[in-house]
């Protein structure tokens, strides 16, 4: 059978994989132990999900051996026993096949998330707040852990730009179909009339470096410090703090001004320098072999919607699979896993299409 031949190719793998993690010099070589650590865990999932199969398929085969040697009222007992063995078998299948398919190499990461009002103001700002909260709501709600790594507040309370770091063994998975621009639909605090305004904020998901994995050189580097600012424009800060990096040779530039230590904002700054350079180099390696990413954010136009959030009809769609629910208040207050799950059995299902 052809399952039972791959998985003896995965139980060889997994088995090389776990005496590479077993070398005593494992240790010093981070990025290999990185890299080993996340096979590990997908190999031991397929060689799991492949005992798994194997032994219904033998529970089968037996059932419709003993079905066709039986007679009588005894044939009718063992359908009976063959039906759900099948059902268990093609269930089986289902997960070992879901688990062939390719992964995302980021799958595993801690993930991190930038939130920007673009289009309508001040109430997309409020708008950029709306969704920060929701996603800490989320991450709270599956105990995943949160740090705030930048939050830049508008003037009337909002948002000008939010980053964070989520943690935990499956937050890039889950989260990384939520890059791209979201429209809110409804009457701003500020409209005296009552008339529905339409803004929209952009969200970008990145999975986060490790340090050993983006190899940076210090002379590609342009470091400024300045003050600190808040709402306004004001200076909350005596001291030059905020910090500003810029990578020369490809123009990403990150500030950080949240701490008082300029020390922890240039170590903040430089976790998510190595994220966008990650994400860099990924998308080249991915248009080279023709598969190249669509651009997360765009503009951040109204047009490039992948989401909106109605809330005169308590409504949320999204574009991507055409799903929308009556839930906006519940959405927002954190219970995204409707939408997740349904975005990621989309993925999976045209993954498996492919795969065929």
């Amino acid at each position: 059978m052809a399952e039972i031949e791959r998985l003896a190719e995965f139980e060889r793998e997994y088995a090389e994989v776990l005496s590479a993690l077993s070398e005593p010099d494992i240790a010093s070589d981070r990025k290999r132990f990185l890299d080993l650590s996340r096979r590990h865990k997908h190999l031991e999932a397929v060689v799991n999900a492949g005992h798994t199969l194997s032994s219904a398929t033998d529970d089968v085969e037996v059932a419709r051996e003993m079905f066709e040697q039986a007679q009588g009222d005894e044939r009718e007992l063992i359908r009976e026993e063959l039906q759900p063995a099948e059902s268990e078998r093609a269930r089986a299948e289902e997960q070992w096949r879901l688990l062939l398919v390719p992964t995302d190499p980021n799958d595993g990461r801690n993930v991190i998330i930038s939130i920007r009002g673009t289009e309508g103001g001040e109430e997309a700002n409020l708008f950029a707040k709306d969704l920060y909260e929701m996603y800490l709501r989320y991450a709270q709600a599956r105990s995943y852990k949160t740090e705030t790594l930048g939050l830049q507040l508008s003037d009337l309370g909002g948002i000008d730009e939010a980053t964070f770091l989520v943690k935990g063994d499956d937050a890039y998975q889950r989260l990384k179909l939520e890059g791209g621009t979201h429209r809110v639909q409804r009457v701003p605090a500020t409209e005296s009339q009552g008339r529905i305004h339409t803004s929209a904020a952009a969200v970008t998901v990145l999975p986060e470096a490790d340090e050993v994995e983006v190899d940076i050189n210090m002379a590609d580097l342009r470091i400024d410090v300045y003050r600190s600012t808040g709402p306004g424009g004001q200076s909350v800060n005596t001291t030059d703090s905020a910090v500003r990096i810029t990578h020369v040779p490809t123009g990403v530039v990150v500030a950080m001004q949240d701490e008082k230590s300029q020390i922890q904002n240039r170590a903040k700054a430089m976790q998510v320098l190595r994220a966008r350079l990650l994400k860099i180099e990924q998308d080249r390696v991915a248009a080279e072999t023709s598969k190249a990413k669509r651009d997360q954010v765009g503009s951040g136009g109204r047009s490039e919607k992948i989401r909106t959030y109605n809330f005169k009809d308590n409504r949320v769609t999204d574009h991507r699979i055409g799903l929308t629910i009556h839930k906006l208040d519940r959405v927002l207050q954190g219970e995204l896993d409707e939408v997740i799950d349904a975005l990621l059995a989309d993925e999976r299902s045209r993954q498996l299409g492919e795969a065929n």
